[in-house]
């Protein structure tokens, strides 16, 4: 029982950052029809000025909390990247699929090229910085208190991005443009204006991820890369263009891989991919995409 509360809970603690990164994704695709393999660069970036944030903080003697803030603002303020990186997209809005993808993946390469001469060849880190908020302690077994505060943030994201969309007016402007932008326009609605900030939203929630993720990890030249495979495995299982989906996708990855590092580590893009194969097969929409028309 134990061993099994602990798989879960490790896995959902992956599966709560690859959600943002994940919701990111989704929530560019949705809006703006562009598949943004630039999103692990994203994630990287904000693990590696976390980890810049959070080795400051600990040298000016800032208490673990604080360290915890600031390396939050650190992920947060990455965002800013987003408008100019969204202008050099809307060349590429009106063309083929192949060119947002060779853009996209242009950044990517391009963001590597930068950790590389920003931070050099070795993995930062932030020491054992997530071990300083301690454990819980849940009866058959304890986890470390970072992880379930790590989880609730997802949740409270995922909460937040719900209502956000389906509450608000701006949240319902944006349901319109993504379901048809000459109508929306034809009504004032300003797409450019909403594509900038919905990217920048996007930029936001991989920034936040990675910023998130570094106390307990290291930030590294190949984490975007890989962070991207896992990122399409969990789009293509809950459906393209769907928040909803990028939820149930970053859990039944998280949980999979978190059971095959267990129980046999070599078979953890295995089991992950073995899933996307047969979602692809019985549903090619996703668990909450829409079928092709």
């Amino acid at each position: 029982m134990a061993a099994f509360a602990e798989i879960v809970l490790g896995g959902l603690f992956h599966a709560a950052v690859l959600f943002l990164v994940a919701a990111g994704l989704q929530l560019v695709f949705g809006v703006q029809k562009i598949v943004n393999l630039a999103c692990g660069a994203f994630y990287a970036l904000g693990a590696y000025v976390g980890a810049s944030a959070a080795k400051w903080a600990i040298g000016v003697g800032l208490p673990t909390p604080l360290v915890l803030v600031v390396v939050l603002l650190a992920g947060l303020a990455c965002a800013v990247i987003g408008p100019p990186l969204e202008r050099v997209l809307r060349t590429v809005y009106d063309r083929d699929e192949s060119f947002q993808l060779l853009l996209t993946f242009a950044f990517l390469l391009m963001f590597q090229d930068l950790f590389r001469i920003g931070w050099g060849a070795n993995p930062q880190t932030t020491g054992s910085l997530f071990l300083s908020f301690g454990t819980l302690d849940l009866g058959l077994f304890k986890t470390p208190a970072y992880n379930v505060f790590v989880i609730a943030v997802a949740i409270t994201v995922a909460a937040g991005l719900g209502w956000f969309l389906q509450r608000t007016n701006f949240g319902r402007l944006l349901r319109a443009t993504a379901e048809n932008r000459a109508m929306a326009e034809a009504v004032g609605v300003n797409a450019r204006a909403m594509f900038s900030v919905v990217f920048t939203l996007g930029v936001a929630l991989g920034t936040v991820g990675g910023a998130l993720v570094v106390p307990a990890s290291a930030a590294s030249l190949d984490m975007a890369a890989e962070l991207v495979v896992e990122a399409f495995a969990v789009v293509v299982i809950g459906g393209l263009g769907s928040i909803s989906g990028a939820l149930a996708g970053a859990v039944i990855v998280g949980l999979v891989r978190a059971a095959a590092i267990v129980f046999y580590a070599e078979a953890e893009l295995l089991a992950i991919y073995a899933i996307v194969i047969a979602v692809l097969i019985l549903r090619p929409a996703g668990l909450f995409g829409k079928e092709a028309v």
